[in-house]
């Protein structure tokens, strides 16, 4: 067993994130005006995990499944006080279930919990999960976040659509943007959802050089915050001025004393960071703590009373003869966590039957 070295790995990408960023060029490599070259890859890239996506046509909702069919040891963390959730208490270290085959991210609030039921009805298809005499129970556990504001209060997924999002999982490249659980999603909400933006779905992931680890995450981008890129700081999706030319920066506003009236519950960020490395349940637990560092680093303000953000961590232990350490695992899942959180915006495409631009259309280069 070859032993590896991830404090050197760690201060590279702290010290030099552009080299970091070429490491892992890569075809969905995505540049803005607002920053330097976005982290690329995906989730995917890390063995043992597929993603699907569902988007339902009717209105801008859907869900994405992070499945992983043969198993994966895994933690959660949730910063939000808004959260829609469904079988976190099994992730507690202390709680006796130690792996599960899918995590769910899905829209339409509470009611997108449902679609939870879909991918264990695909995963009991296949014999996969907690093994009992009669047969298996499947370990889904699942956020949501609040798009009911976007188009049909009352289209959102169901079992059907976590089912068709399992069976379109792939170990292929991740579709992102306005897609699965990111498609009705929208940022910038602290002054009305008049001068909103369009959110999405983001993912990347990273290679440490000179070893078998990759680290990838995902999510699903419907903050009330505005979205920063994570090197440069500058604003690329996030409450509009009233003229419709920049953004309000809504941290300076509230900074100022600017009276700001927000909607209660109708935000969140839920996502999900991978790895190929063997960790117990308490480690991951710790990982997806860490990880929640990429939102404060890409999104401002993050973790408030109308928000709901939530990260699952997931090893899959596929690079069974390396050890690493818990916490330089968990700092570079921030990164690319981060990166995942600003691409959601940066690949994201305008609704205009919504009044819902995107970064793409509205800052300029």
């Amino acid at each position: 067993m070859r032993r590896r070295i991830f404090t050197q790995s760690l201060l590279a990408m702290t010290a030099a994130p552009l080299l970091a960023h070429q490491a892992n060029a890569s075809p969905t490599s995505v540049s803005s005006p607002s920053g330097p070259l976005l982290m690329g890859g995906t989730i995917t890239d890390v063995p043992g995990i597929k993603i699907g996506h569902h988007t339902l046509t009717r209105r801008p909702t859907g869900c994405t499944v992070i499945l992983c069919e043969d198993g994966a040891v895994g933690g959660v963390d949730v910063r939000g006080s808004a959260p829609g959730t469904r079988e976190t208490d099994l992730l507690d270290p202390t709680n006796a279930v130690q792996q599960v085959q899918a995590i769910l991210l899905s829209g339409g609030s509470a009611y997108g919990l449902e679609a939870a039921t879909g991918v264990m009805r695909y995963l009991e298809e296949r014999k996969l999960g907690f093994r009992l005499r009669a047969g298996v129970v499947p370990i889904v556990p699942a956020a949501i976040l609040m798009d009911l504001g976007v188009g049909d209060f009352t289209i959102r997924p169901d079992a059907e659509a976590g089912y068709q999002a399992a069976l379109a999982a792939t170990s292929g490249p991740v579709q992102e943007g306005n897609v699965g659980a990111g498609a009705g999603a929208t940022v910038g909400k602290m002054f009305g959802s008049a001068f909103a933006m369009k959110g999405g779905l983001g993912t990347a992931s990273h290679r440490v050089p000179g070893t078998d680890v990759v680290v990838g995450a995902i999510a699903a981008v419907n903050a009330v915050g505005d979205i920063y890129h994570p090197d440069s700081r500058q604003i690329l999706a996030g409450a509009r001025q009233e003229d419709g030319q920049g953004f309000r920066d809504t941290m300076a506003a509230i900074m100022g004393g600017y009276r700001v009236v927000t909607s209660p519950g109708s935000n969140t960020t839920i996502g999900a960071v991978a790895t190929n490395v063997p960790f117990s349940k308490a480690e991951m637990s710790k990982i997806a703590q860490m990880a929640h560092d990429g939102f404060a680093r890409s999104i401002n303000p993050v973790h408030t009373m109308s928000d709901g953000d939530t990260i699952f961590a997931l090893s899959t232990g596929k690079a069974s003869s390396v050890r690493a350490d818990v916490s330089a695992i968990g700092a570079i899942a921030a990164v690319v966590m981060a990166h995942a959180v600003a691409r959601a915006v940066v690949q994201a495409e305008s609704l205009t039957e919504h009044q819902l631009p995107a970064h793409r259309d509205y800052v300029k280069g």
